[in-house]
């Protein structure tokens, strides 16, 4: 049978990464360790201006990690920090 041309590369599905490291990967994996040994009452205080991203899509990237993970967290934030903790 032959193959029809394609508009992209073509590789076999076996090369194919099953995982995904976003952008965001390296900042939720932190916050999600930190959050491991967190005491019940306390919450974490990122500093925005170090987010690798915007506040929006970290807490999106987190929410997500959270859910994939089924564990239940919150978020907040002011003009300075994004807070995080366990619920």
């Amino acid at each position: 049978m032959k193959q029809r041309e394609h508009h992209f590369n073509v590789t076999q599905r076996a090369n194919v990464p099953t995982g995904r490291k976003g952008k965001h990967h390296s900042i939720v994996g932190a916050i999600m360790t930190d959050l491991d040994g967190l005491e019940p009452g306390f919450a974490l205080k990122i500093p925005l201006d170090e987010l690798p991203d915007s506040k929006v899509n970290v807490r999106s990237a987190l929410n997500r990690a959270a859910h994939k993970a089924a564990r239940s967290l919150a978020t907040a934030t002011d003009e300075e920090f994004l807070y995080v903790w366990n619920t």
